[in-house]
């Protein structure tokens, strides 16, 4: 039995959501009951008026950070009803990212900038104090790492992700020597090497929780997948990683584990 099960949310977007992918998401919590939950970022959108990014599409203006964090706020309030006794610890993504640069194009006094921050930032809006959920900020140092925005939980790195091309997950692992788990590329990815100082480690990103085919994407099929990753870990730190696909809003996990059982 694993001394602890650690689950990993990718990407969600906020209002853009899958809405199955994320019901499934769910009812796999329910089911494991996670110690310890890892949010990659990317939880909120930012869109709108912090997104710096032209939009081409009248259909494209419906949405508003009101939406978006509500949208966020569910997904928080219902993971932590599935799972409440899991410690969680959130990595702000480039989208949580786009709130803070906003401020800084918007204000020159620090001062103004900080109070913005203190009633629209990413960890006000979604009370992320309130509940108990540490944050981490793009812009800041953790845990010795040499690297802002990263974190280490026993023998697995943690970052929103350095690169997001086809061979992401190589990349992670050559970077981090070591093994690490990223979003942001919203594709499912694995990679395991043996090195000459480890028998093993690797890089995985889960995919993403967020529809797969959005507006701005029309002309490009995506080749996104859903999904998300759990860790099953032992009592000496080592651990199972697991990148659970979510095909047509259903899990593959229940149904693996149910033919083990």
């Amino acid at each position: 039995m694993a001394a602890k099960v650690r689950v990993i949310i990718p990407d969600s977007h906020g209002n853009h959501v899958d809405k199955p992918a994320l019901a499934a998401f769910l009812g796999d919590v329910k089911i494991l009951q996670p110690d310890e939950i890892v949010a990659l970022g990317d939880h909120l959108d930012c869109g709108g008026v912090f997104n710096s990014h032209q939009r081409s599409y009248s259909n494209e203006l419906t949405e508003s950070y009101e939406e978006d964090t509500d949208a966020a706020n569910h997904l928080l309030d219902m993971t932590q009803k599935a799972a409440p006794k899991a410690e969680w610890h959130y990595l702000e993504g480039n989208h949580e990212g786009h709130v803070e640069r906003w401020v800084a194009r918007a204000f020159t006094s620090h001062k103004d900038a900080k109070g913005l921050l203190e009633r629209y930032g990413p960890e006000h809006v979604l009370q992320l104090k309130r509940r108990g959920i540490r944050y981490y900020r793009r812009s800041e140092h953790y845990m010795g790492i040499s690297i802002p925005g990263c974190i280490r939980l026993g023998k697995c790195f943690f970052v929103h992700g350095i690169c997001a091309n086809k061979h992401a997950a190589s990349v992670h692992l050559a970077r981090f020597g070591a093994s690490v788990v990223f979003g942001h590329v919203h594709r499912s990815q694995s990679v395991i090497e043996r090195t000459v100082t480890s028998s093993g480690i690797g890089a995985w990103c889960p995919g993403t929780l967020a529809k797969l085919q959005p507006l701005y994407m029309h002309t490009n099929p995506t080749s996104w997948s859903h999904g998300y990753a759990c860790q099953f870990i032992n009592s000496s730190g080592n651990f199972l990683h697991i990148n659970v696909p979510i095909l047509g809003g259903k899990s593959m996990l229940m149904d693996v584990a149910q033919r083990i059982a």
